[in-house]
């Protein structure tokens, strides 16, 4: 085993596109983490998943914070609050929660846990010469049975956020722009874009859990928006798709599942099945 570093953060999303929770620890099973993306918005008209990867349809829903109404476990996962932009709060188990908000965002929504069968969102390319589709909206399927794009769990490194802060030394590339759920703090002899090596291996996190790195991560343009402290901007995103080929981060799935938390050594294994 090779070590690389530790957990520096944990994250979870309890309803997707929307802004998150940091934990201090989390179970980990074959869906990710416990309680991660659960829920979701459906737009009644279309049946698509709302995502803040149409923000010409859904511009502020990174304004929206989900939190569980208390802590989910393997058999239970509770209702959620949500936070709107207007510090007003409301319960998923409100009987009028759809219509909140249907009312806030102007366009008639639902908030569900139920996966749709055809699952898919609406996806906008940004006007960037580098993107084949640049300026353009398209249909995008989504992990079957799940509110997920791609990977089940999302990770990236401190190195690779500061590597990129140094190629654009006038954007800001914190954390919440990407909306990770493990942040791993790298070890001195570790730098880059290291974790693009990580594809196809398997790491451990803590004494429980292993995970296969699946792929490296595409960026789309939410990581161009606006939320809370952090300006819109689109050079984050040729930033990424110059240095990187788009890539930031890693997409990984689960070969066993545990408990993690904050400063779990993080390894690499060889040859674990």
């Amino acid at each position: 085993m090779s070590s690389i570093g530790l957990v520096a953060s944990i994250f979870r999303y309890p309803v997707k596109s929307m802004a998150g929770e940091k934990l201090e620890s989390t179970i980990i099973n074959k869906r990710g983490l416990l309680g991660d993306r659960a829920y979701a918005l459906i737009d009644t008209a279309t049946n698509k998943i709302v995502s803040a990867k149409n923000p010409k349809k859904w511009p502020n829903i990174f304004k929206y914070y989900a939190k569980y109404i208390s802590e989910p476990t393997e058999n239970f996962i509770s209702g959620v609050q949500i936070e709107f932009p207007d510090k007003q709060t409301f319960l998923s188990t409100q009987n009028n929660i759809d219509e909140k908000l249907t009312n806030a965002f102007s366009r008639s929504v639902k908030l569900s846990s139920t996966v749709p069968q055809i699952v898919q969102l609406e996806e906008y390319f940004a006007d960037i010469q580098e993107i084949k589709q640049h300026d353009s909206i398209v249909n995008a399927n989504m992990a079957e049975g799940t509110f997920f794009d791609l990977g089940t769990i999302h990770l990236l490194t401190t190195a690779t956020l500061k590597k990129f802060e140094e190629l654009y030394g006038e954007g800001d590339f914190h954390i919440n722009r990407f909306r990770p759920n493990i942040v791993v703090d790298l070890n001195s002899n570790h730098s880059g874009f290291i974790e693009n090596e990580w594809v196809g291996k398997n790491i451990a996190i803590g004494d429980e859990v292993i995970l296969k790195i699946k792929e490296s991560c595409p960026r789309c343009v939410m990581t161009t928006l606006e939320q809370d402290d952090l300006p819109k901007d689109i050079n984050i995103l040729k930033t990424i798709i110059k240095h990187n080929n788009g890539n930031l981060g890693i997409y990984a799935d689960v070969v066993r599942g545990g408990i993690i938390k904050n400063n779990d050594l993080i390894q690499i294994l060889e040859d674990v099945k």
